[in-house]
């Protein structure tokens, strides 16, 4: 597919847009403030165990009410893994203020290239509904986001992408999907919507 026959690119997040700073020395600092103590393996193997837990229920934080519920949840698996007998609201704010993501090398020079060729642009992801707040952080605010729990299902679910298809205000047929992972494929591919796997950089070269 040629960038003449879009009207619309869509991005994927993490992995192909940005990527996670470490959160480890940040939960650390929070852990030990409360008088919890370990070593940075232990808090990395908690904090892997909270991201598969987040995964499969990011769609559930659709709103301010169950986004924290969602977040207090994730936060309690992350607490049990350790373990370490901490009040999980306590620490909700630390936990997500360690939660930090950075643009892929590439990403600023490639999403200037895609909007000089007059492509609209979103960010379409598995996430819940502060994904917008995390692409600010991470400097990437201009960029429209669509979350699966907007969608309310993720990908592969078809929804998000017509979501953003409607959003945007083009057909689902002049859109492309750049995705890292094979959810990212079958969810375009489903919702009639091209696919091109990341890099970001390779698609805009390419």
């Amino acid at each position: 597919m040629r960038f003449a026959e879009l009207d619309a690119v869509t991005l994927d997040a993490y992995g192909t847009l940005v990527e996670l700073a470490d959160p480890v020395p940040e939960l650390d600092r929070g852990l030990r403030e409360r008088g919890a103590e370990h070593d940075p393996e232990t808090i990395a193997r908690a904090f892997a165990a909270e991201v598969e837990y987040y995964r499969t229920h990011a769609h559930e934080g659709a709103d301010s009410g169950s986004l924290a519920a969602l977040r207090l949840e994730c936060v309690k698996v992350f607490l049990r893994a350790l373990p370490a007998k901490l009040d999980p609201q306590d620490f909700v704010e630390t936990f997500i203020d360690s939660i930090r993501f950075e643009p892929l090398p590439g990403t600023t020079a490639s999403l200037r290239a895609l909007r000089r060729r007059g492509l609209a642009l979103a960010v379409v992801s598995n996430w819940d509904i502060g994904l917008g707040e995390q692409l600010a952080k991470a400097g990437l605010a201009e960029l429209p986001a669509v979350s699966s729990a907007e969608a309310g299902a993720p990908k592969p679910d078809p929804a998000v992408f017509l979501l953003a298809a409607e959003r945007l205000g083009v057909r689902p047929e002049r859109m492309l999907h750049v995705g890292d992972s094979g959810v990212d494929e079958q969810g375009a591919v489903a919702a009639g919507v091209g696919f091109a796997p990341a890099p970001l950089s390779s698609v805009v070269a390419g």
